[in-house]
């Protein structure tokens, strides 16, 4: 019926679950020391899972300049 096209709800759609997950993902880059542009990556296939990766194993910046935990 619609062919290959998209239709204009379709990017709209997309644009509300960019926000919905980059907003969220430069907050956590933001409080654990990283800049929030880094939560942008959020949406590049693969480089999302090495993020993630990275943020849940690299020894955070704000660790280290509160000492929280020590």
């Amino acid at each position: 019926m619609f062919g290959h096209t998209m239709w204009a709800g379709h990017w709209l759609w997309m644009l509300v679950i960019a926000i919905i997950v980059v907003i969220p993902a430069c907050r956590i880059c933001q409080r654990t020391g990283y800049p929030g542009w880094m939560g942008v990556l959020i949406l590049i296939p693969i480089v999302n899972l090495v993020l993630l990766y990275f943020i849940a194993f690299a020894d955070w910046p704000a660790d280290k300049a509160g000492d929280r935990n020590g």
